[in-house]
């Protein structure tokens, strides 16, 4: 199965949204487990719904509502255990195993000294210790110095706490692919400030359920925070047959209106022919467009991951602004493809 954890910073902007349900499509993930929403329960849902999750719920965190949110699609067979403002405790049942395990999304205190009552609840969640057990979130905490790039010095005895916490519960890190870190802020060299505050850790049973998992850490284009995605087996799926249809989508490509008239240009014959002519011609074009898109889009992705694991400079940083608006000029063509399938009266 694939169980995706995202610190979100918030969904209140339909773009965003938009994004998300764009990321979702791509990675396709049985269970999603979302942070920082910053949206009302219902809202929340319904977001949920949107992005093909009918299945969910969602926690309100004091003052507001909607920061964390756990949601899953049809045929995932979920079992709630508990839930509060800094976690959601949950068994899943893994198909391809054919076993339940024992999933946390977690969110850790943002502050420094509420840390140790994160911990502490770690702890007290710690109640099944024979059952295979995985958490996995925004810890908002490091586990070593070397986890932490630019900025103050963090704190030795803040990271023993964590570790301490984490002993006590038999649990230890998973590791992950990708690029070391999972946040970052500033677009400076003299300001940026890279950690890795997200993470998943589990125990002993399992370890011993998955020995062949990968977590992976996804490259973005708008959040401060990674996507973490989960595998606990490869999984692969049919493609789906696409059929002509003129694309709203192609509008956002400069090369439309020049290959519209070099196609009526071209044609000849009675209006029926000559349209049908353009047609096919746009169809072959199309797919051409596709298949560059893709490849952009991939090399986009890969040059963002590179820049990720250089030393920042300031013209690393301000290539990486000028890659993340190129990924959301790719990422708005997807999205309008999409709600052109969806007929939905995005406007």
């Amino acid at each position: 199965m694939k169980l995706l954890s995202w610190n979100v910073r918030g969904l209140g902007k339909p773009r965003t949204v938009g994004r998300l349900r764009d990321f979702l499509r791509d990675v396709n993930p049985s269970v999603v487990f979302l942070i920082e929403t910053k949206l009302h329960a219902d809202v929340m849902l319904k977001v949920c719904k949107r992005c093909g999750f009918p299945n969910g719920i969602e926690v309100g965190s004091r003052g507001r509502s909607g920061d964390l949110c756990l949601a899953w699609r049809n045929g995932c067979q979920i079992s709630l255990r508990s839930f509060l403002v800094r976690h959601i405790d949950f068994m899943v049942f893994d198909d391809g195993s054919g076993q339940w395990w024992r999933c946390t999304g977690f969110y850790g205190a943002p502050k420094e000294q509420n840390r140790r009552a994160s911990w502490n609840l770690l702890r007290q969640l710690n109640d099944l210790p024979n059952v295979p057990w995985l958490i996995i979130g925004d810890f908002n905490e490091l586990l070593f110095s070397f986890e932490k790039s630019g900025g103050r010095i963090r704190s030795q005895r803040q990271m023993d706490d964590f570790r301490e916490a984490l002993e006590d519960c038999s649990l230890a890190d998973i590791g992950y692919t990708g690029r070391w870190y999972t946040w970052e802020k500033g677009h400076f060299v003299e300001t940026n400030i890279r950690e890795r505050l997200d993470r998943g850790v589990a125990n002993p049973g399992w370890w011993s359920l998955f020995p062949d998992f990968t977590l992976s850490h996804l490259s973005h284009s708008f959040s401060d925070h990674c996507l973490l995605l989960l595998l606990t087996m490869v999984q692969s799926g049919p493609r789906v047959q696409w059929h002509f249809m003129f694309e709203a989508a192609w509008f956002l490509e400069d090369s439309c209106e020049f290959e519209v008239k070099r196609l009526w240009t071209a044609s000849s014959g009675p209006i029926p022919e000559r349209l049908r002519f353009v047609g096919q011609g746009l169809n072959v074009w199309f797919w051409r467009l596709r298949a560059s898109r893709k490849v952009s889009k991939l090399d986009l992705t890969k040059r963002l991951e590179d820049l990720a694991a250089m030393k920042p400079s300031d013209d690393s940083l301000e290539e990486t602004m000028e890659i993340k608006l190129a990924l959301n000029l790719e990422m708005d063509k997807s999205e309008l493809y999409w709600e052109q399938r969806a007929h939905a009266n995005w406007l």
